[in-house]
Formats: structure tokens, C-alpha cells, sequence
């Protein structure tokens, strides 16, 4: 399938490469190094529209598609995957929130996300990762409210001073299981709601990543979105697009260690020659490239399906599978090619490698994507 932006599209794709090559990239080995953003980086995206990208106008966001969303994250993952990945979960977290929120939710929330307020998703437990289902974090209704305790952990956008709201799936009805699971918006200063500690991360340092603790606490009904004991099929939707928005940050990272093996190549002189003029480091390139094009086609082809109201479960999950399994590869090949260098913290493709390896972990594990795509494959749906 071929892509052909239209205008609008393509100007929101070029607003993104310029900022991600003039504003990100000078300060990603610092971002890294200090395991946080600068300060000033998410309110400079919030005024050129990327927080709200997914947002209708009506809401004060740009009102853009699912294609553009995804090659907006690429721009970004090329040179910072922690900022991709920042953005993504943001804009997942938007998507719930306008697919089942309340007018109200809606002009609250959609409107604080794209002033640069962060927006996480909850549903991974200590002993509930793959098996999603196992969640033991509560929610009891008691009069106009919720008592939710429990604890969430592996939370993106959630750090000790990072994030302003979380999508909380817990269960209101737990004798119900997942039928008894919600989706509750939990403000950050909510009492009882605490996040101790940020993870000391392999990858993806600059972008937070925390356990959640809820101790009675207490949040309005007002808060749940959609109805009660739908919060498992709302995180399942959810994960369709949260999935494609990670599919995007893989491909992304390829296309970055991609553009460095190239560039390294070319520079790199050995035996009066660049290394590139070795047919063994173009075959490289070539794989590196060929797979890097596959990832992206299987990534907007699931984004263009779901902006048409089409089920993706079967494509969201190829593209995340795929594509993250290529940014390990590519990654790898790519530190190859740099050689002793590439081990160094002075080239940028040792920060790539850390950060490729994440992704075939979370919004679903590999494996988790071949259980999906199989049975989509044997029942036909």
C-alpha cells in the first residue's frame, strides 16, 4: 500500500523532523545521561501541537489522523526514543479518553493534554503482565465514590515529579474479573495516590517509568470512563492504538541506527577505503533498510484501518511485532557496523541499542503478539 500525504500531513511530518534534528537531538545524550527531559521540552511541544496532535480542534488539539500520529512518533524515535515514547503513551492516553469520556472528561482532559499536561495508562501489575486478566488492584465503590487500593508498576509518563493524570484500570466488581475491571481517571494530587520511585532503566532513560501506589484512595464517579466493567475491553482497544504508536517508535529507532550506519560507514576508512565499499557492509544496509521499509508499511497500514474505524487487532499487533523485533536487529547490525566505537557512549548508537531493546517488552511482549496474531489467523477474525 503506498502512502501519499496530503498537505497537511506532510507539514505536521516535516514540523516534527525539524524539531526532533534542531531541539531534541542536541540534548538526547544529556537527556540520557541525567534520566530526565529538559525543562521547557514538553511545553515547547505542547505549542507546536505534537501533545495534542490526536485531539479534535474542539478540544484545542490539531485534530490529526492516526498516520500522521505515527510518522510524527517516527520523526521523533529517529533521534530520541524516550521522547517517542513520552509522546505515544500521551496520545494513547488521549485516545481512551476521547473514545469513552464523558463531554465533560473530554473538555477537562483533552484540553489539559494538549497544553502539555501527561497523560499515562495503568493496567501492568507486579504479578498481572501478560496475563493482564490476574490485576488485583481494586476500586470499591463507596457512596459518590471510589476507594481504589493497590499498586500498579512499569508505568510510563509516571515519575516522582512527571505526569498529571493516569487511566487506572482496576476492578470495581472483583468477583467478576475482568467483567468487574474500569477505567478511572486518577489526578496526580489525588490523596492517597503516591509514586515512590522512578525505574533505573536500561533504555529509554529520559522517560520516566514508575510504580503507582494507591492507599485509600479516594476519587468521584464522576471520574470512570465509559461504564463499569468495561475497563478490560477499554484497555484492549486501547493497546490497538498504543500498539501501532509503538510500532512507529520501532521504526523509528531503525531508521535512526540505519541513518548512523550509513554515516559511520561512509566516514570510516580502513584499508584506504570506506568500510561501505565491502560488499559484506552493503548486504548489511541493505537487510538493514529492506526490513526497516517492511516495519513502516505494516505500521501505516494498521494506522490508515483504524482512522477508518476498521478492527486492527491482528494488524496493530504484526506491525508491534515486526517492527520491534527489526529495531532490535537493526540496532544490533548498526553497532556492528561502528565496530569498538559503537560500544562508546561517545556514538549515538549505543544510547539506539539500549533504547531498541525495550520494545519488544512492553504494550505486549513478542510472544504475546504471535498469541494475538495466531488466533487471528486460525478463527479468521
Amino acid at each position: 500500500m503506498a502512502f501519499i500525504l496530503t498537505e497537511e500531513q506532510q507539514m505536521m511530518v516535516d514540523l516534527a523532523r525539524d524539531f526532533a534534528r534542531k531541539e531534541i537531538a542536541p540534548v538526547s545524550e544529556k537527556m540520557d545521561r541525567e534520566a530526565k527531559f529538559i525543562p521547557g521540552l514538553i511545553e515547547q511541544m505542547a505549542e507546536l501541537g505534537f501533545m495534542g496532535i490526536n485531539v479534535p480542534e474542539e478540544y484545542g488539539g490539531a485534530g490529526l489522523d492516526e498516520v500522521t500520529k505515527a510518522l510524527v512518533i517516527e520523526e521523533f524515535a529517529k533521534v530520541d526514543a524516550s521522547v517517542a515514547e513520552m509522546l505515544s503513551v500521551h496520545t494513547l492516553s488521549s485516545d481512551i479518553i476521547l473514545r469513552n469520556g464523558t463531554e465533560e472528561q473530554k473538555k477537562k482532559y483533552l484540553a489539559k493534554a494538549c497544553q502539555g499536561c501527561v497523560g499515562a495508562f495503568a493496567l501492568t501489575e507486579p504479578n498481572a503482565g501478560s496475563d493482564a486478566a490476574a490485576a488485583k488492584t481494586k476500586a470499591i465503590a463507596d457512596g459518590d465514590d471510589y476507594v481504589i487500593n493497590g499498586s500498579k508498576c512499569f508505568i510510563s509518563n509516571m515519575g516522582p515529579d512527571e505526569g498529571d493524570y493516569v487511566i487506572l484500570i482496576a476492578l470495581t466488581e472483583p468477583e467478576k474479573k475482568t467483567k468487574g475491571m474500569s477505567a478511572i481517571i486518577v489526578d496526580r494530587d489525588t490523596p492517597g495516590f503516591t509514586v515512590p520511585k522512578a525505574e533505573d532503566k536500561m533504555g529509554l532513560r529520559a522517560a520516566p517509568v514508575s510504580e503507582l501506589v494507591f492507599t485509600d484512595c479516594r476519587v468521584p464517579k464522576t471520574q470512570l470512563l465509559g461504564q463499569e466493567g468495561k475497563g478490560f475491553a477499554i484497555a484492549m482497544a486501547g493497546l490497538d492504538g498504543g500498539r501501532i504508536g509503538m510500532a512507529a517508535q520501532a521504526v523509528g529507532v531503525a531508521e535512526g541506527a540505519l541513518d548512523a550506519a550509513v554515516d559511520y560507514s561512509t566516514q570510516r576508512i580502513q584499508f584506504g577505503k570506506p568500510i561501505n565499499a565491502n560488499q559484506g557492509i552493503q548486504w548489511y544496509l541493505a537487510d538493514m533498510a529492506t526490513q526497516t521499509e517492511a516495519a513502516k508499511a505494516l505500521t501505516l497500514n494498521a494506522a490508515a484501518l483504524r482512522q477508518a474505524g476498521k478492527s486492527v487487532n491482528k494488524e496493530a499487533a504484526m506491525a508491534k511485532y515486526f517492527a520491534s523485533e527489526n529495531a532490535v536487529k537493526v540496532a544490533y547490525q548498526s553497532l556492528q557496523i561502528h565496530g569498538g566505537y559503537g560500544y562508546m557512549k561517545d556514538y549515538a548508537i549505543e544510547r539506539m541499542y539500549r533504547d531498541a531493546r525495550i520494545i519488544p517488552l512492553y504494550e505486549g511482549t513478542s510472544e504475546i503478539q504471535k498469541v494475538v496474531i495466531s488466533r487471528a489467523v486460525i478463527t479468521g477474525k
